[in-house]
């Protein structure tokens, strides 16, 4: 399992995440405030304002005082760390 650290020692699974947005948008906005009514909105702001809005394949919505670009590199360098995977012993004992 890849986790992703969104701020503030929260971290969500990299897996998971279907979409990272930027919360100004109407639509955005609207879905926020539903998964706020369904009891599926995570807020890991800490009282800051909302940067990034992820949302997951399980309709969870997640809530960041970080910028998305900021998240979605933290994806693209988790993804660059997984794909130096060891494959002979020698890399495994290093």
């Amino acid at each position: 399992m890849k986790l992703i650290n969104i701020g503030f020692g929260n971290i969500v699974s990299a897996n998971r995440v279907v979409a990272i947005v930027s919360p100004e948008s109407a639509p955005i906005k609207r879905i926020i405030s539903e998964a706020r009514e369904r009891g599926q909105l995570v807020d890991a702001t800490y009282g800051r304002r909302t940067r990034a809005v992820m949302i997951t394949d399980s309709g969870h919505v997640v809530l960041s005082a970080i910028q998305p670009e900021t998240v979605a590199q933290r994806f693209v360098a988790q993804k660059d760390l997984s794909s130096k995977e060891p494959t002979t012993p020698k890399d495994i004992s290093d």
